[in-house]
């Protein structure tokens, strides 16, 4: 099983660092592979507390490559509940790869574990006959302080759903759960990393500039 490591999330913030400076990104120091994706950015902010920036990828398995660049790119710039990220921010920002691992039907909305299981959930919005679906990633529920029903409740309103949720809708999901590999790395160390595992290269400059670490 291949698990998410720091040249994976090296080659996203390469993504956006080429992406604001007009270059073209170096090659990944990683082997292709099919798996399914997910690419978090976060910002540091005033008081040392993390504010998310983006959180888009992919349940289906698709190329680790080209779909950690799409979504390192999609996640920064187009994830529509934010603005997107600007050059200005890089020094403040962490990102997060994760792939997606052990997928597998759960018996109820309860039959999942926080911290350890991601979940997906599908049902049918019974006021428009639409529908629904959403995920969170393992890790949400547990940096949250949610129970298991505020996380499956948080996630229906995620989905879309805004009518009045009821024990008996609870029971109606289809969930699916499933588990991650995780691999984090903040901007100061992946400018050190430039530094020194590509032979003496500089910090990256964006339009002229070198961004200043905190």
């Amino acid at each position: 099983m291949v698990s998410a490591n720091r040249e994976m999330v090296v080659y996203c913030f390469d993504s956006l660092v080429t992406h604001y400076n007009g270059e073209q990104a170096p090659p990944p120091a990683f082997e292709d592979g099919q798996h399914p994706l997910f690419v978090t950015w976060k910002k540091a902010i005033n008081d040392g507390d993390l504010r998310l920036r983006g959180c888009i990828g992919t349940l289906e398995a698709r190329g680790l490559i080209s779909g950690l660049k799409d979504y390192a790119l999609t996640s920064a710039l187009r994830d529509r509940r934010f603005p997107p990220v600007q050059a200005k921010e890089l020094p403040y920002l962490e990102c997060t790869v994760s792939l997606l691992t052990e997928y597998e039907s759960a018996l109820n909305y309860l039959d999942w574990e926080i911290g350890k299981h991601g979940l997906i959930i599908e049902f049918t919005d019974p006021d428009y006959n639409t529908r629904r679906n959403g995920t969170y990633l393992p890790e949400v529920a547990a940096n949250e302080g949610w129970t298991k029903m505020e996380a499956i409740d948080s996630l229906m309103r995620k989905a879309g759903y805004n009518g009045v949720i009821t024990e008996s809708l609870r029971k109606r999901l289809r969930i699916t759960r499933y588990q991650s590999s995780l691999c984090t790395m903040h901007y100061s160390d992946y400018a050190t990393h430039v530094k020194t595992a590509r032979d003496g290269a500089p910090h990256p400059i964006i339009n002229g500039v070198k961004p200043a670490l905190r």
